[in-house]
């Protein structure tokens, strides 16, 4: 298992994409990729921008797992508690200008990969995603 360690620093987000991304378990999913950079980035934008209003302490780590069946990735944060699972899915058949704001970056998470968990545990925020290979 590999594990990361980051501070989530506005505007850092896309660097801490790119370690995620250019971590050996995660840049040999050829076939899977696109779907697991998609989901990654919008976590790891979410956790950056919300997770630590008006703190400089925050962190975030990350475990990546691969085998020959999947490849699964654990996000964990200290911030404010957030369960994307219990957001409602956004109506995508009204027209975008009916449309609110907010909440396809998880509704795409929850179609692009194959599980996701949330639990929240010590205090921390705890997302689990998994992709089948």
């Amino acid at each position: 298992m590999r594990q990361l360690h980051f501070q989530p620093i506005a505007g850092k987000a896309l660097d801490i994409l790119d370690v995620i991304l250019h971590t050996p378990e995660v840049a040999s999913c050829k076939k899977v990729f696109a779907d697991v950079r998609m989901v990654c980035e919008e976590l790891v934008v979410n956790v950056v921008d919300y997770a630590y209003p008006e703190r400089t302490d925050g962190y975030l780590d990350v475990e990546i797992e691969k085998d020959e069946h999947a490849i699964t990735i654990r996000l964990k944060d200290g911030g404010v508690a957030f369960n994307p699972l219990e957001v409602e899915a956004p109506d995508i058949t009204k027209p975008l200008e009916e449309r609110q704001i907010g909440g396809l970056g998880i509704f795409i998470m929850l179609k692009k990969m194959d599980a996701v968990n949330y639990e929240y545990t010590d205090s921390e925020n705890i997302l689990t995603i998994k992709k089948w290979l």
